[in-house]
C-alpha cells in the first residue's frame, strides 16, 4: 500500500507541473483540479488499492455514486468528474494508459438556475450608499462601478493593476483564466470614479502597481470585494442573492437587452465557448441557436 500511495503522490505532483506549466491555467484553477483528484485518489487507495493506471469505469462511476451519497450538489458533482477526465486525459496523452476509462462515465444533471440580476436602479442604489468624501467610499463607488461597467470577474479586479489602464484609448487590459488578454471599454463613469479614488491614494501607496488596495496599502482579496457588495446591497435595501459576480451577470444580461450580440458579449466577458455565456445571461434560446448554427456555417472547411 506504501508504494501505491508514492506512485498515486508522484502522478499527482507530474500532473499538477502539467496544469501550471503546459496549460497555463490560474493559481485557483490548479488548486480546484488539484483538489478533486486528491479526493478522487483517497477514494481509490482506500476502496480499491490500485494504481492511477489500473483504475477502470466501474469505479470511477462508484466515486461519483459515493459523491452523491454525501449530497453534494450536482454542479460539484459535474466539477468532480471534469477534474477525473483531465486527469486521466493527462495519462492518456502521455502514453501512461492506452484508453480511457472515463469515456462512457455519464455527467450528472445540473439543475439550471440562473442568479439574481440586479436592475439599473438597484445598482444606483447601491452606489448612493458609499461616502464620496472618505478614501473607503471612492474606492469602493469605483470598484462596483467597474465590476458591473465592465463586466469584470472578481479575480480580474482584485489583479487589475495602474498600468492595465488606458484611458486615453478608453479600454482597460484584463488578464483573465488562463492568462488570456482581452481589452475591455472602459466609460466615463467609471474612468471618473477610479481617478477619483486614486486622488486619495498616500505616497506610499502611488508605488504599489495594484489599482485596488485595503487601508494599509496591500491588494484587496475576493473575500473583501464580496464584503463590499453585500454590505452596499444591505444598505440599499436589495433583498436579493448578491455576490461581485451578480454585478458581471446583470452587466451581460443589460448589454443583450440593450440589443448587442451575443457574441460580442461573449468577447467581452473573456467566454471560449458562447455556451457559457448563455449560462450567465438571460438569453432567448432561439437567439443562441442561431448564432451557434452561424459559427458553424462560416467556418472554412
Amino acid at each position: 500500500m506504501v508504494d501505491i500511495t508514492k506512485k498515486w503522490e508522484k502522478i499527482r505532483t507530474e500532473y499538477k507541473r502539467y496544469l501550471k506549466v503546459d496549460r497555463r491555467l490560474s493559481k485557483n484553477t490548479v488548486d480546484a483540479y488539484m483538489n478533486d483528484i486528491v479526493e478522487f485518489s483517497h477514494f481509490i487507495m482506500r476502496t480499491y488499492g490500485v494504481l492511477p493506471e489500473r483504475v477502470e469505469q466501474p469505479m470511477i462511476e462508484r466515486f461519483m455514486m459515493w459523491q452523491y451519497e454525501k449530497q453534494s450538489s450536482a454542479a460539484s458533482q459535474a466539477r468532480r468528474l471534469s477534474g477525473v477526465k483531465s486527469f486521466y486525459n493527462y495519462l492518456l496523452i502521455n502514453d501512461k494508459i492506452e484508453q480511457l476509462p472515463t469515456d462512457n462515465v455519464d455527467n450528472p444533471r445540473r439543475d439550471r438556475t440562473l442568479p439574481d440580476v440586479l436592475t439599473v436602479e438597484e445598482i444606483d442604489a447601491m452606489l448612493a450608499t458609499f461616502d464620496m468624501t472618505t478614501p473607503k467610499g471612492a474606492r469602493d463607488s469605483a470598484i462596483v462601478e467597474v465590476l458591473y461597467s465592465c463586466g469584470l470577474r472578481v479575480s480580474e479586479l482584485t489583479s487589475l493593476k495602474i498600468s492595465d489602464l488606458f484611458f486615453g484609448e478608453g479600454y482597460i487590459r484584463i488578464i483573465g483564466k488562463g492568462d488570456k488578454q482581452r481589452l475591455v471599454p472602459i466609460g466615463s463613469v467609471a474612468r471618473n470614479k477610479i481617478q477619483y479614488y486614486m486622488d486619495y491614494r498616500t505616497p506610499a501607496m502611488r508605488s504599489e502597481a495594484t489599482l485596488f488596495l485595503n487601508n494599509r496599502g496591500k491588494p484587496l482579496t475576493r473575500v473583501m470585494v464580496f464584503n463590499i457588495i453585500k454590505q452596499a446591497a444591505m444598505l440599499a435595501g436589495i433583498d436579493k442573492q448578491i455576490s461581485p459576480h451578480t454585478l458581471r451577470h446583470s452587466y451581460a444580461t443589460h448589454m443583450l437587452e440593450g440589443g448587442a450580440n451575443i457574441r460580442q458579449v461573449q468577447e467581452l466577458l473573456g467566454h471560449e465557448s458562447i455556451l457559457t455565456t448563455e449560462v450567465y445571461t438571460h438569453v432567448n434560446r432561439k437567439q443562441l441557436r442561431t448564432v451557434v448554427e452561424d459559427s458553424f456555417t462560416n467556418i472554412d472547411l
